[in-house]
């Protein structure tokens, strides 16, 4: 028993150094909690994963209550996502939108930091426009409803999109919206720059490697030394494909009148596998995107067009997830298995890699530990929800 606990401690012990180590690769990075797979660990060990890495701020796909009662207590801020398929309803009812609220949102907010709502997800990727036409509806419904509970100020609302609806993405100068979608993005952004909050976008350079491999270096995109690129209409230099898609996409929001509206990354990542036909897909090039990226953010770079404000990235996505549809890459895009082993090293160093299928007993036992030797309250909370279950 002595021994066993020993190693307990060395455990924690472990944990404490690697925390204080690491502390500042955590800091301005989300990550991007999916779930489409049968095989992940339990919400409870995944807020132990987390708390490890320190990565504070996570991305959900919807408002699971499991994983929103698993983080209660936590330094954790989340974003939940409101899926398409509400988007007609609370357009055309707003109370929907209301009752959504008191049912996903307010049974938690008290307890776990929900900072922001988005509000359907790569819309006009879909190319309908029913459902097109409904997002901003849906939006100033979800807005409203937040308002009558008092909640407008802490909670934002936004919507997150692919790059897709671009017309233009070279040079980052010139960057345009497809015709057939300003009519929708006007007013929404109009909405952003009324109610003060961030426009989202996933943004792949893999995928745009991936379909011209001869003609973009592989340097520019996994933000290796290259010669880049300079815009020939503002001699701004580019270094890296990721930056210039940002500001394309602040040039095309500017031509529609505004500078007033942030951009933020909702997404972003690179497979570690993937079919023949995905070029590039591998965990060497996987390990040097996000690693790379991970560095440009803990120095709080921002873009050419837009140095004063660092860029915010939530990296997609903590675990592969098995249940995703072809192609292969799209079952391939975490940092880790689902048994929490790293799929390749980026630099985040946490909590022993078994420890999240350890049994519940074991993770109490630890937690307990942790516990004593670091004195965080939050390590008792977690260690509280644990022996719960």
């Amino acid at each position: 028993m002595a021994k066993q606990s020993l190693s307990f401690f060395f455990i924690v012990l472990l944990l404490l150094l690697t925390t204080l180590s690491d502390k500042s690769m955590g800091q301005g990075v989300g990550i991007n909690y999916g779930q489409i797979a049968n095989n992940l660990p339990s919400p409870a060990r995944v807020a132990v994963l987390l708390q490890s890495l320190n990565i504070t701020r996570v991305k959900l796909y919807d408002a699971d209550p499991n994983v929103l009662f698993s983080f209660s207590n936590s330094q954790v801020e989340f974003m939940i996502g409101l899926g398409n398929e509400y988007l007609q309803n609370m357009s055309i009812d707003p109370t929907k939108a209301q009752t959504w609220l008191q049912q996903r949102l307010e049974p938690h907010i008290s307890k776990t930091r929900i900072t922001t709502i988005v509000v359907g997800n790569e819309i006009f990727k879909t190319n309908d426009h029913t459902l097109i036409s409904s997002l901003l509806p849906a939006m100033k419904s979800v807005y409203s409803a937040l308002t009558n509970l008092g909640l407008e100020k802490e909670v934002t609302v936004t919507s997150a999109h692919a790059l897709d609806f671009l017309q233009n993405s070279y040079p980052p100068s010139l960057g345009s919206f497809k015709e057939e979608f300003i009519p929708y993005l006007q007013p929404l952004l109009d909405f952003h720059s009324q109610i003060k909050s961030p426009f989202l976008i996933n943004a792949y350079p893999f995928f745009a490697y991936k379909d011209s491999p001869k003609e973009v270096p592989i340097e520019y995109v996994l933000f290796q030394p290259n010669q880049g690129m300079v815009d020939p209409n503002t001699n701004l230099h580019y270094d890296n494909m990721l930056f210039a898609q940002v500001d394309a996409l602040y040039s095309a929001i500017k031509a529609l009148g505004h500078s007033d509206i942030e951009v933020r990354i909702s997404e972003t990542g690179w497979p570690s596998k993937g079919d023949e036909n995905e070029i590039g897909a591998s965990p060497e090039n996987a390990a040097l995107y996000n690693g790379n990226l991970l560095r440009l953010v803990q120095q709080k770079k921002g873009t050419p067009a837009k140095q004063s404000v660092p860029i915010d990235v939530y990296v997609f996505a903590l675990f592969n997830e098995n249940l995703k549809p072809d192609p292969i890459s799209e079952r391939n895009y975490g940092l880790f298995y689902p048994d929490g082993k790293p799929v390749y090293n980026v630099g985040l160093q946490g909590f022993l890699p078994d420890i999240i299928y350890t049994s519940t007993a074991t993770t109490i036992q630890i937690l307990n530990l942790w516990r004593a030797v670091m004195g965080l309250a939050v390590a008792g909370l977690i260690f509280d929800k644990i022996r719960m279950r």
